[in-house]
């Protein structure tokens, strides 16, 4: 592939619902382009994109692939998302890559959730997009429903720049409203034919929506509409440019990619109307050295982030996008988030699963670096002489936790190094150690993103893991205060052992989670062996007298006992303040007491009572509605143990359109019949254990 310049490269991301037919589109542009010799399918795991044998075990996109084309004197990187909203960390980075977006949407099922999520991440990032109704060979399929649809949805702007020709229910051709032309797919390519008379007059009233849509985008294009009543058809490809550059107007396009009709049509659209490099939005940036804000030129020294890590079996590639000056072999690499040099490499192209060795990567272009030893997801690389740092990237944050182990005895190392491996890959997901229970938890988007996660492992490190459900961190506490003697005497012979404590076991005050009061009077209890009291307090603390839980919000007061001149040492009073803790607290009104979250829940309006109603089911309690954009806000509290999936059930009862946040607040008693529970269930299984 010859070197391109910013103005002479499209970056197009490919977004939209799950199973519209993203990839399949990917690969008949591929073909049209001349880069393969068959269209591969989807579901027999042929596609170039679709390449992780997950994806072909499961026939949907799991990761964001690169498949760069060259149509009509244009490098095309087209970026294939997926549309499953457990995957929506990768959609974030193939959003990062894309300077706009093809937004494909089902000519049977219309604009569904996952249009409407690529719609308003293509606004929030002042993307400019199209949408191209595909699947029109499908039976059932309806262009003029689905384009309804979508102006109901997204409102006028949105217009169509062909009508499909449907003949004996089969997609034959295209009227092309901008030409005021139609073609005709003869299956070597496309004729010319005169508009079908039962398009004419719809195709004559797009005509003058369209001409309206272009000349509002450009003041000059006005007055002279506003003059003549008409545009030359490069007034209108200047005026629509314009106005799908600034967001203004979003085009339609019709095609069938499984039968690849109208994509080569589509790949003309891609250059006539979306942005090329040089036209996109700088993402922001600040000096490495002063940490002003600074504005990126595309001429200065290089600069470029990292939005993608993969591994292969050849190793590890940074995926980077160019913003500044050109990359390759002799450029020094300069890591300013790590603040370390990298050792210089030539770029290579990505395409599918292939890499194609490159001499040169200019500003606007996307490419990968092989093997950098210290860098990561989001991270800047630049010239040393002129350092800046890109903004992070937004990625979604985890949603769901599951607890993960080995299936073979002895290979949790293998499991955790691996998935550490792929947390470098996957910024979604996340590994941590509960302290308490003792779990390594896997966090992600979903149980499916778990999943694969875990599919993954086994295809890359030759290891098994197994999920279940998390063990909720539940705590003990005392409500009422208690006193008991704690003695420990041992005689055997020789020397003996003796410690006598008397100890009084009261609720702490709020926030404080344990206090020892040394209230010995007169060294009945020698100060050498107050540390011991303590300490073997500390160690009892850790299991309460419940279910084992770890015993919280305790004030333990020492306030009288013996000893014995010769007998007694540390051990005794370690082992005799354990003795008076049990013995205590079991008087002392013990209740186990569960971890409560605040839930921030995001809905469009249609939903809140049913959330409202499946809160209150889950002893959730409701703390307030707040209106913004798009529908409300329902911020509730619930204890943790009614929440674990909760990600997959909101996804459930929103058709996946609902999110949330969510952060610990505070422990609270467990309703005594739901302690009862727990308690007996922690009995029995430390009675299995034993």
């Amino acid at each position: 592939m010859k070197e391109y310049t910013a103005k002479e490269i499209r970056n197009i991301g490919v977004f939209g619902h799950g199973g519209e037919g993203k990839t399949t589109l990917t690969e008949a542009m591929l073909f049209n382009a001349g880069l393969i010799d068959r269209l591969g399918k989807v579901e027999n795991g042929s596609t170039t994109t679709d390449f992780d044998p997950e994806e072909v075990a499961r026939g949907i996109s799991i990761n964001v692939a690169l498949a760069p084309l060259e149509w009509k004197n244009t490098k095309i990187n087209v970026v294939d998302a997926p549309g499953f909203f457990d995957f929506y960390g990768e959609v974030a980075a193939a959003m990062v890559m894309a300077d706009s977006a093809l937004i494909v949407v089902g000519a049977v099922s219309g604009p569904v959730v996952g249009t409407e999520k690529a719609m308003a991440m293509c606004e929030k990032a002042h993307k400019a997009r199209m949408i191209v109704i595909n699947q029109l060979d499908r039976d059932n399929a309806n262009f003029s429903k689905v384009m309804g649809e979508i102006n109901e949805k997204f409102g006028p702007s949105v217009v169509p720049i062909q009508l499909p020709i449907i003949e004996g229910g089969a997609f034959k051709g295209y009227v092309d409203i901008v030409n005021m032309t139609a073609k005709l797919f003869d299956g070597k390519g496309e004729k010319e034919i005169e508009i079908p008379a039962g398009l004419k007059s719809e195709a004559e009233s797009l005509s003058e929506k369209l001409t309206e849509a272009a000349a509002e985008a450009d003041d000059e294009l006005m007055e002279k509409y506003l003059e003549t009543f008409e545009l030359s058809r490069e007034e209108m490809l200047k005026g629509l440019s314009t106005g799908v550059q600034s967001g203004v107007i979003t085009p339609v396009a019709c095609v069938s990619a499984a039968q690849n009709i109208g994509v080569a049509t589509l790949l003309d659209n891609v250059v006539h109307y979306l942005p090329s490099a040089d036209q996109a939005l700088a993402p922001k940036a600040k000096s490495a050295k002063t940490g002003a804000e600074v504005t990126v030129k595309q001429d200065g020294k290089f600069a470029a982030q990292v939005v993608k890590t993969t591994f292969d079996q050849f190793g590890k590639f940074s995926i980077v996008k160019v913003y500044r000056g050109s990359l390759d072999i002799g450029v020094s690499l300069y890591n300013t988030s790590t603040e370390k040099t990298e050792k210089s490499t030539a770029p290579v192209m990505l395409r599918g699963k292939k890499s194609i060795s490159l001499e040169k990567l200019n500003a606007g272009d996307i490419g990968a670096l092989p093997k950098l030893q210290y860098t990561s997801t989001g991270d800047t690389l630049c010239d040393p002489s002129d350092p800046v740092i890109f903004d992070e990237i937004e990625f979604p944050k985890p949603a769901i936790s599951l607890a993960v182990t080995a299936k073979k005895q002895g290979e949790d190392d293998k499991v955790i190094s691996g998935l550490n491996r792929i947390t470098e890959e996957d910024p979604t997901i996340k590994i941590e150690k509960n302290a308490e229970t003792g779990d390594v938890l896997i966090q992600g988007l979903g149980e499916m993103h778990i999943e694969v996660v875990c599919g993954k492992l086994r295809n890359k490190s030759n290891v098994e893991a197994q999920l279940s459900d998390p063990r909720i961190p539940y705590r003990e506490t005392i409500h009422t205060m208690a006193e008991a003697e704690g003695k420990h005497k041992k005689q055997s012979g020789g020397s003996g052992q003796y410690g006598v404590v008397q100890m009084r076991f009261e609720p702490a005050d709020e926030g404080v989670d344990y206090e020892f009061v040394n209230a010995i009077v007169g060294g009945v209890v020698p100060k050498e062996f107050i540390p011991a009291v303590e300490k073997g307090l500390k160690e009892a603390l850790v299991h309460g007298v419940l279910a084992g839980y770890p015993m919280v919000g305790v004030k333990a007061t020492l306030y009288d006992g013996k000893y014995h001149p010769v007998d007694s040492k540390e051990v005794a009073f370690k082992s005799a303040a354990r003795l008076s803790y049990k013995a205590a607290c079991v008087k002392a009104n013990p209740t186990l007491i569960e971890p409560i979250y605040r839930y921030d829940i995001f809905v469009p309006s249609d939903y809140v009572g049913t959330i409202s109603g499946d809160l209150s089911s889950r002893r959730g309690r409701m703390l307030g509605m707040n209106p913004v954009d798009g529908g409300t806000v329902i911020v509730a509290e619930a204890p943790l143990s009614e929440m674990f999936k909760y990600a997959t059930d909101l996804r459930s009862m929103t058709q996946a359109r609902g999110s949330f946040t969510s952060e610990f607040v505070r422990y609270e008693d467990v309703p005594a019949n739901i302690a009862k529970k727990i308690i007996e269930s922690a009995k029995k299984e430390e009675e299995e254990e034993e």
